[in-house]
């Protein structure tokens, strides 16, 4: 018998499915983005890891809960780490600012072998999902 492959996991799902992001997921969920992260997209993600939200944390002086208690600003900053479209690592490269579903552009530089988006440096590219990519990011990215 032919064996079809399983649906592709969304960016929500492949993110459910890393520890790495788990406070990533919690805050979607507070944001209430989860079925738009689960939309057909495409949708490029600049996804920051457990550290990341740690150390944005800190230098806002809030708590998690006080965080996603805020919803407004919770969304602006989640929303600024997403791009339309599927921006793969070979693309990321051509482009110097992209703009993000929240409004404004972040820049992306890529010399010396890395690619930076805005302060942040990319750790792992092209994580690939059925509705757009996940790209890692080391820092969170806060709207200017």
């Amino acid at each position: 018998a032919p064996t079809t492959a399983a649906p592709a996991q969304t960016i929500v799902d492949i993110a459910a499915s890393n520890p790495d992001f788990s406070v990533l997921v919690e805050a979607v969920a507070a944001a209430g983005l989860v079925d738009t992260l689960k939309g057909s997209g495409p949708f490029t993600v600049f996804a920051p890891t457990n550290e990341a939200f740690t150390a944005a944390l800190t230098a806002l002086g809030v708590t998690k809960e006080q965080l996603f208690a805020d919803k407004e600003l919770l969304t602006k900053i989640l929303t600024y780490h997403v791009v339309a479209g599927k921006v793969m690592a070979a693309d990321v490269v051509k482009v110097k600012d992209a703009k993000t579903v929240q409004g404004g552009s972040i820049k992306v530089n890529a010399a010396g072998g890395k690619v930076m988006v805005d302060n942040a440096t990319v750790t792992k590219t092209d994580i690939t999902a059925s509705n757009g990519v996940i790209h890692v990011v080391d820092t969170v990215l806060m709207p200017h």
